[in-house]
């Protein structure tokens, strides 16, 4: 019987513990949280998966449970420490599924490291460079609060108290001045864009030219669905990465 809740898992990279949490069996998924974030908003999408893969997902330095150094890391350093626990762990080529700002360091990832990549899916892919500027960021924040599942605010707020305002609002500087689209090309693998039509961060716009720029990517747009997929649309989202499982289980 797989279980329902995490399975706490620490690895040391660089001298420092990356902690993550595990749960089911089967081909690796990893999954890669947005900005201020932690493993634990993406149970509802493991629940569904654990049946037929094994998912992990780390909490990047200085969010969740992961020390982080003084200085909040930019996206680069966000993504060699993915790069460095990914290889420590031995999940190169997992399937990456990231939500938020940890498209951005996916996408990073894709730049220094391409052969650690598996398939990818990029829920709700920030940052959306027409939405670029902070006021224009919280704003659209603010607007999907209402719009996830009611159960999603406590979990993300704790973990938002938890690494705190100053790493916060350090890091969102750094990913606010990611020049992201640019790495797009470099993600060679196969990768889904998902995107619910109720998502304020998101424009399809930018969904639409995000595709575009994948060498191997394909849109998929969720009517009426808000932000964060991976916890207020976890059925939807399980089945998309699924789509990406079974040709490598077949094969």
């Amino acid at each position: 019987m797989i279980a329902r809740s995490w399975h706490p898992e620490s690895t040391v990279v660089g001298g420092t513990p990356m902690h993550s949490g595990t749960l089911g069996r089967g081909p690796s998924v990893v999954c890669v949280p947005g900005l201020g974030c932690s493993h634990r908003y993406f149970l509802p999408l493991a629940r569904r998966l654990a049946p037929h893969a094994h998912i992990s997902a780390p909490d990047l330095p200085g969010f969740g449970a992961s020390p982080g150094p003084a200085e909040a890391l930019d996206v680069r350093g966000l993504s060699l420490a993915l790069a460095g626990w990914l290889r420590a762990t031995r999940r190169g080529g997992s399937v990456l599924v990231a939500n938020s700002a940890g498209c951005q360091v996916v996408a990073d990832l894709a730049v220094h490291s391409p052969g650690l990549l598996g398939p990818v899916v990029f829920i709700g892919p920030t940052t959306d460079p027409h939405l670029r500027a902070w006021p224009r960021q919280a704003l659209g924040l603010l607007a999907d609060v209402p719009r996830e599942h009611p159960a999603l605010a406590p979990v993300v707020g704790l973990d938002y108290l938890k690494c705190g305002p100053r790493r916060f609002l350090a890091t969102f500087r750094h990913v606010l001045r990611d020049p992201w689209e640019d790495k797009l090309p470099a993600v060679h693998t196969p990768t889904v864009v998902v995107r619910g039509t109720r998502d304020p961060l998101v424009s399809g716009k930018w969904a639409r030219e995000a595709t575009a720029l994948l060498p191997a990517g394909r849109l998929v747009e969720l009517p009426g669905k808000p932000h964060a997929l991976n916890f207020s649309a976890p059925a939807e989202t399980a089945r998309i990465v699924l789509g990406l499982l079974a040709p490598r289980s077949s094969g």
